[in-house]
């Protein structure tokens, strides 16, 4: 991870700790390239997980970094998702790296993984938002004072003003959900839970990207993700792998994330249905 604050707690007790490359565009470039090579060395194979609005510039340093390092063992993963659900997608890597998957598996794994998460935001404002289709009249209606609306990013992007009524499609699968409070009060997010039927629903502080992502301070974020262990296992491991014809390593999808790699002959994969949830 490229901040802490993107280190969610552990899910549970094999949940592998986060690495957290602190600073890495501010401090001197032999220290991070040393910290870097030194995890590379103790862990074999590093994934660096950041989101899509991350700093330029610490972006730009992790190129130079793995260039310097002329290592096919460090691979980038920027998943299209808001920053709470890059954090949560990174934790669960996190728990499958305690099971029996190879390096090119379970990085490639992110990309399937995505597919199950169900991620969005409380928004007091969607003048500045661009990264979701925002009609004209909704445009107009966030200047109004006391306006909030409700959008989901991920996986279809939805946007509904807050009244009576108003909800967002959730998952059709048992899911937990984990809200991020910002400037506004949590009730509709949680609210949301219990209509999605979610198995439980934890807090965590806001991530320092999501008002960059969201466009405003003024939110809630949150998330809805597959918590089992054995679940995220059984779905990853469905998966048909394959060796990269450059590298060697066994990856699932059509993209080997360690040595960028195409393989031509395979499909991404599919994301696989899952069970739909049992009412309440």
């Amino acid at each position: 991870m490229t901040s802490a604050d993107m280190a969610l707690p552990a899910q549970d007790e094999r949940t592998v700790p986060a690495v957290v490359l602190h600073d890495i565009d501010q401090r001197p470039l032999d220290h991070v390239l040393t910290e870097l090579h030194t995890h590379t060395e103790q862990y074999g194979y590093l994934l660096v997980v950041c989101s899509p609005v991350a700093p330029e510039p610490v972006l730009r340093r992790l190129q130079t970094l793995r260039s310097l390092l002329e290592s096919d063992r460090i691979a980038f993963f920027r998943p299209e998702l808001p920053p709470l659900g890059v954090a949560v997608l990174a934790r669960q890597l996190r728990q499958l790296a305690s099971c029996d998957l190879s390096p090119g598996v379970l990085a490639s794994a992110g990309r399937l993984l995505t597919h199950y998460v169900h991620a969005g935001a409380v928004l007091g404002s969607v003048a500045k938002l661009d990264r979701v289709p925002v009609g004209l009249k909704a445009h107009a209606k966030s200047w109004m004072p006391g306006s909030q609306f409700a959008v989901l990013a991920h996986p279809e992007p939805q946007l509904v003003r807050i009244g009576p009524g108003a909800t967002l499609k959730g998952p059709e699968f048992s899911t937990w959900m984990i809200v991020a409070k910002g400037q506004l009060p949590s009730d509709w997010a949680a609210a949301l839970g219990t209509e999605w039927n979610v198995h439980g629903l934890r807090e965590t502080p806001l991530p320092a990207e999501s008002p960059v992502w969201w466009g405003t301070g003024r939110m809630v974020e949150f998330c809805s993700y597959l918590a089992d262990l054995s679940v995220l296992y059984q779905l990853v491991t469905s998966v048909r792998r394959t060796s990269c014809h450059w590298c060697g390593l066994d990856v699932i999808g059509d993209h080997c994330v360690f040595c960028s790699a195409t393989l031509p002959a395979l499909e991404p994969p599919v994301p696989r249905a899952l069970e739909r949830r049992t009412p309440a």
